[in-house]
């Protein structure tokens, strides 16, 4: 574990890679389970489930650096578990995120 502690894992990192890494597996199992075509939506190019989910991730992407530059990180909330255990303003961005995400799965 010496080697990636300067990776300064955390528990938001760890779900986030998990969340990843599922994504990735579902989107693999559609994939088989049910071939894909490409279809023509609002940009007017032929996406298909890929195409259409990697757009969504550089969206959260960005979505999330413009929320950090302007809003900040500050709990917004402190639940009473233990000692205390504060939620970030970046779930609020991370809801934005999974709202575009939807609609470019819908609309792209």
């Amino acid at each position: 574990m010496e080697n990636i502690a300067w990776m300064a894992w955390t528990v938001p990192t760890a779900i986030f890679f998990a969340l990843l890494a599922s994504t990735l597996g579902v989107m693999t199992w559609l994939a088989v389970a049910y071939p894909e075509a490409e279809r023509v939506g609002v940009l007017r190019i032929p996406t298909t489930r890929g195409d259409r989910l990697f757009i969504s991730l550089i969206i959260a992407a960005v979505i999330h650096l413009l929320w950090i530059a302007f809003v900040g990180t500050e709990p917004i909330a402190t639940l009473p578990i233990g000692e205390g255990v504060e939620i970030s303003s970046l779930w609020l961005a991370t809801l934005i995120s999974l709202g575009a995400a939807v609609a470019i799965f819908r609309t792209v």
